[in-house]
């Protein structure tokens, strides 16, 4: 029995003997297992001196146990030392016996305050630990060396690298084979402003960033509900887009959701910069009339469509959120229209529609009317017109298309001349250009105030997108109204909302919910008062229908059992 005691005994030494010490690292590992391999029971990698840049970014694979070898591979992946803005820092750990590590950080993207004095001030000065196992001693860094608020172990280089294009620093450890990722986020980015494209006179006077936590914490402020779900998904391959899916839980349709995320979960593409460039690759028809998603700068009109039940889409790095699914009501309407009384929402919305119609038809009506339907204008109004044409040597339709060519070209480069100059040139050319092509007989004066009024109807159209519909579907008008009179006019007006019915909005039917009908409050062209909105448009089908009592008003059933305010 002894000498079996004294045998096992002499097997324990030798294990003990052949088990060693990863230099510096104060971790123990068997001899069998080099720090570059996978761990037994995993599935085996390739060496770093293998491993390429593209597959490390495309499959999660396992950091290693030595720090050379995770160093040969990020610099690899971060193209140093030709890259001058990645900085690499090796320092050692205040640890018994002392513990390489190595910082990784994108110079002018962290915040060197939160980065020296809650990341390598305490590691380097306050760590005081002795060398334990791996998991055990990264657990304790995690816990009591790292004060920031958001720290995150990651066991894979295309997580660790994620963290760093996003602006955190990331600390791998030599005989660990996981990282740390600690938010410490710091660059510049422009600051919440007023809303420069959805101006109003009244509501709130905030707009969205370029700075993607900062609006969706804009939307999160106004609708703080438990249920307001933040999906983060990332598009690009390049860039690595962040897309927030916004939605109510319980009150928004799962369907929609479900094809949200699908369809921008599916997109492959190298580069997502702005919500516009995701909208061509989410919308239904591509070739579409009129835009098939809302985009809005505005935090408030985005938490209004949470709330009726529809999907936002927050996309880093723009300033403009979509709402999805659109209709043709849900893009004509403004976040004015709720902030005052109704008789007056009403009012501004039939006049922005007439400045649809106006801006949509009328160089075709003057066209096909002049051309052949002069019964139709008093007689001394065509008397007046007929002279002031006489010495104009082209047709009334070539008139029509030269001065709204050229009103657009005007446009486009008041747009694109910055400051107050290009403000200057829209009004100054417009008035130069207008009194020298009459005076020189080009085109009629009638010509001239009629392009002006549909200029004004066009600008009185909210929505961006749909007023650039309008504006190129106007030519067509133009010329169906030359070549056919309104015979073309209706026909084109036919097909157009042929088109717009057979459109679809993530499932939703355009026209919707007036064709198909559908049941839905006050809310269409014509705005009812707000205590008589207690469904949810029908359009999007919501979970919830209802979003108030039939008497919302309870003040007043309080009048009416005789309480305060009851006159005897």
């Amino acid at each position: 029995m002894l000498k079996e005691d004294t045998e096992v005994s002499f097997l324990h030494r030798v294990a003990g003997l052949l088990t060693f010490r990863e230099p510096g690292s104060g971790i123990t590992a068997p001899p069998d297992e080099p720090a570059s391999r996978a761990r037994p029971g995993k599935k085996a990698v390739a060496g770093p001196k293998s491993l390429q840049p593209e597959e490390v970014l495309r499959q999660q694979i396992p950091l290693f146990r030595a720090l050379k070898d995770n160093a040969e591979v990020l610099r690899r992946v971060f193209r140093l030392p030709q890259n001058k803005d990645l900085v690499m820092r090796e320092f050692t750990l205040n640890t018994s016996p002392p513990l390489r590590a190595l910082a990784l950080f994108y110079d002018g993207m962290t915040d060197k305050m939160v980065q020296d004095m809650a990341v390598l001030q305490p590691l380097m000065l306050l760590a005081g630990l002795r060398g334990e196992d791996a998991a055990r001693l990264l657990e304790k860094i995690v816990e009591t060396l790292l004060p920031g608020n958001q720290v995150e172990t990651v066991s894979n280089f295309r997580d660790l690298v994620d963290g760093v294009l996003e602006g955190s620093t990331a600390l791998i450890f030599d005989g660990i084979d996981k990282g740390v990722i600690v938010e410490s986020k710091g660059y510049d980015y422009r600051r919440v402003d007023k809303p420069s494209v959805e101006a109003v006179i009244r509501g709130p006077q905030e707009a969205f960033t370029e700075n993607f936590r900062t609006n969706t914490a804009l939307v999160r402020r106004i609708l703080r509900a438990p249920e307001l779900v933040t999906e983060i998904l990332q598009v690009g391959r390049v860039n690595r887009a962040f897309v927030a899916v916004m939605y109510l839980d319980g009150t928004a349709n799962p369907r929609v959701v479900e094809e949200v995320r699908r369809r921008i979960s599916s997109i492959r593409t190298d580069f997502i910069g702005d919500s516009g460039l995701l909208e061509q690759f989410i919308e239904d028809v591509p070739l579409g009339l009129a835009p098939q998603t809302v985009a809005t700068e505005r935090p408030d009109r985005v938490a209004a469509n949470l709330a009726e039940g529809r999907v936002a889409i927050l996309v880093g790095g723009s300033p403009f959120a979509l709402v999805v699914p659109a209709t043709f009501y849900s893009v004509f309407q403004t976040a004015e229209d709720a902030y005052v009384r109704w008789p007056f929402g009403t009012a501004l919305r039939l006049v922005r529609f007439l400045g649809l119609m106006v801006a949509l038809f009328l160089p075709g009506i003057y066209v096909a009317v002049s051309g052949y339907h002069h019964e139709m204008i008093p007689t001394d109004l065509l008397v007046a017109m007929t002279g002031s044409r006489e010495r104009v040597p082209f047709p009334t339709v070539v008139e029509v298309l030269l001065m709204d060519i050229a009103f657009e070209l005007i446009r486009e480069a008041g747009v694109r001349i910055p400051g107050t100059v290009g403000t200057m040139l829209g009004i100054v050319g417009a008035l130069i250009l207008g009194q020298a092509v009459v005076a020189a007989n080009i085109v009629s004066p009638v010509v001239i105030i009629i392009i002006a009024l549909t200029a004004i109807g066009s600008f009185a159209i909210a929505n961006y997108s749909l007023a650039l519909s309008i504006r190129y579907l106007r030519f067509a008008y133009t010329l169906l109204g030359a070549f056919l009179g309104f015979y073309g006019l209706v026909l084109g007006v036919f097909l157009h909302v042929c088109l717009l019915a057979d459109m679809r909005s993530f499932g939703v039917p355009y026209l919707a919910p007036a064709a198909p009908e559908r049941r839905t409050g006050p809310d269409l062209i014509l705005r009812g008062p707000a205590w008589e909105q207690d469904v949810r448009p029908g359009d999007v089908e919501p979970v919830k229908a209802r979003r108030q009592p039939p008497v919302s008003r309870g003040w007043l059933l309080r009048r009416r059992k005789g309480g305060r305010g009851d006159k005897r």
